[in-house]
């Protein structure tokens, strides 16, 4: 499956930017998920890729073949970029069967393609199951109903399942009676020869032309395939729809309407329906969003076994980080149009690049703690916390507080320059939806409106420490006095909300212990994955722990 390559992608709407400037290099047989707030930008990418929307500028590659580029007028259109896309609410059909909504793509296919003999074919499958006579007939004699009879539908289903063959020849098998046991291997036998007899008979009419036919049954001369611009042949498309839904484990649903299924059904059916064109990369916008709790879980781990079984490079929009975390090989973070963080779920998680990523990405969410912070002589850094505490931040790495702040000036002239000279170009569009640095809510028991807070000058003193949940522990020695405010016990664990001098932070208690509000308890932060973050900028500074 290819590699996707964005380079310099931007999408605006007069002044507002949708995406900016984003590049993204996407490995093949990768799972992206494209994750960030409403309105970020990432179904907007999505519909780039896949040619829906047009990009204002910027360069899109799919597996090396550019299907757009600005600056050379190449926009080719969605239905040349071979991808397939499932939508939200799955777009069936509902006057059509199962099978009619699956097929319906394939019907309109008109390419070129292998040429292939489709009797040949069949007629090799039909060779291929009757190797297996005694077992056939097992697999048909276990579709019995009460009476005794053969479940007709249920026995070509199994057939199907066992040996990937199409209903057509499915039904030939059948026909042939091998569920009288004794007869089946001799029967079977005296059948593979006739085939064999008519499969040579073919071949020899090929070979009279100049061709031949490979194990594929498709036509060769000269050692190579022979394309051609054609349609999908019945047998074909049948054999499509039968090998995606056994995927995706719709098979006994194929005369089905759309209303007759579940939310979980209907779902797989748009999958299946979007795998059968054989797309080269699946896009997919929040497709679990209409699934209630204990089927969008479902569906994550029928999604991860889906990715394997194709090996298709899957991108994937939604705004539920527990998705991405769950689902991604890579996470692509954003944030009013711009690329946050492109990284693996648990770099993300641990190694957040700045307040925002930190902030999106983890339940329960972390927490931030305003800092008065000084460097000492010996590379820590004396931090003043929930108003009268002191305790030290030690970086698991060597840090220069006065070094890191100055590069950090030095980029933010930088970037600024650049702008400037960005908007010398002629055309060249300011953007109105302007960057700032995010925000982090800091709680409180008395909770402060911070949309009409002025915080006064942010000076390099004003630092922000951000701890996990899970690294907040309740310890008879601890540091740190506490009060139980709210708690949400599930069973295996346990979400604490903690009153420290008026601030309220958050932590996980393993076990299933029960906790009572208003008990009093004593705080440590644990481990070395305190995080540091700047306030100015938003940027993290470094990782360390809280002594």
């Amino acid at each position: 499956m290819p590699a996707i390559k964005l380079s310099n992608i931007t999408k605006r709407w007069g002044k507002f930017f949708g995406v900016d400037n984003v590049s993204l290099d996407i490995p093949d047989n990768s799972f992206i998920t494209l994750l960030g707030p409403s309105g970020c930008g990432k179904t907007t990418i999505l519909r780039m890729i896949a040619g829906l929307e047009t990009p204002t500028e910027g360069k899109i590659e799919i597996g090396g073949r550019v299907v757009f580029d600005s600056s050379k007028g190449i926009n080719i259109p969605a239905n040349k970029r071979k991808v397939g896309f499932l939508f939200q609410n799955y777009a069936l059909w509902p006057n059509m069967t199962v099978y009619q909504n699956i097929s319906f793509g394939l019907k309109n296919v008109k390419e070129e393609l292998p040429l292939i003999d489709a009797t040949a074919l069949q007629i090799s499958d039909e060779i291929r199951v009757l190797k297996f006579a005694g077992e056939v007939a097992d697999e048909i004699n276990a579709c019995k109903d009460k009476t005794g009879k053969i479940d007709s539908t249920k026995a070509c289903l199994k057939l199907i399942d066992d040996f990937s063959i199409s209903m057509f020849t499915a039904k030939k098998i059948l026909a042939l009676n091998l569920q009288v046991e004794p007869k089946a291997s001799i029967k079977g036998n005296a059948e593979i020869n006739a085939l064999e007899a008519e499969l040579k008979k073919i071949t020899e009419g090929w070979k009279a032309k100049g061709m031949d036919l490979n194990d594929k049954c498709e036509v060769t001369q000269n050692g190579q395939v022979v394309r051609k611009v054609r349609r999908l042949t019945a047998e074909e498309i049948d054999l499509k729809v039968r090998q995606c839904s056994k995927v995706v484990k719709i098979g006994m649903f194929m005369d089905r309407y759309p209303a007759e299924l579940s939310g979980g059904q209907q779902q797989r059916v748009a999958i299946a329906r979007t795998l059968a064109p054989s797309p080269e990369v699946l896009f997919m916008d929040e497709p679990l969003s209409n699934l209630d709790a204990k089927l969008r879980l479902e569906m994550r781990y029928e999604l991860q076994r889906l990715h394997v079984e194709t090996g298709a490079t899957f991108v994937y929009v939604t705004h539920d980080q527990m998705e991405a975390m769950t689902l991604a090989t890579k996470i692509c973070l954003m944030n009013n149009g711009v690329l946050q963080q492109y990284d693996a779920p648990l770099t993300v998680y641990k190694e957040p690049v700045n307040l925002f990523a930190a902030d999106f990405v983890g339940n329960p969410s972390i927490n931030f703690i305003e800092a008065k912070a000084s460097q000492e002589g010996d590379g820590s850094v004396k931090v003043k916390i929930f108003d009268k505490m002191e305790a030290k931040f030690v970086p698991n790495e060597k840090l220069d507080l006065a070094a890191w702040f100055a590069k950090r000036d030095s980029e933010a002239q930088a970037k600024n320059q650049a702008e400037t000279e960005r908007l010398k170009v002629k055309g060249a569009v300011e953007k109105a939806n302007k960057d700032e640095v995010f925000k982090p809510r800091i709680q409180k028991v008395e909770e402060v409106d911070y949309s009409v807070l002025d915080d006064g000058e942010v000076t390099n003193e004003d630092l922000i420490l951000a701890v996990r949940p899970e690294h907040l522990t309740i310890e008879d020695g601890g540091k740190f006095p506490a009060t139980i405010y709210g708690t949400m016990p599930t069973g295996m664990e346990s979400t604490l909300k903690f009153n420290v001098n008026g601030y309220l932070l958050t932590g996980v208690e393993f076990g299933s212990a029960a906790w009572k509000i208003g008990t009093e308890v004593n705080l440590n932060i644990k481990g070395a994955g305190v995080l540091l973050f700047d306030k100015k900028s938003g940027l993290k500074i470094a990782e360390g722990k809280i002594e």
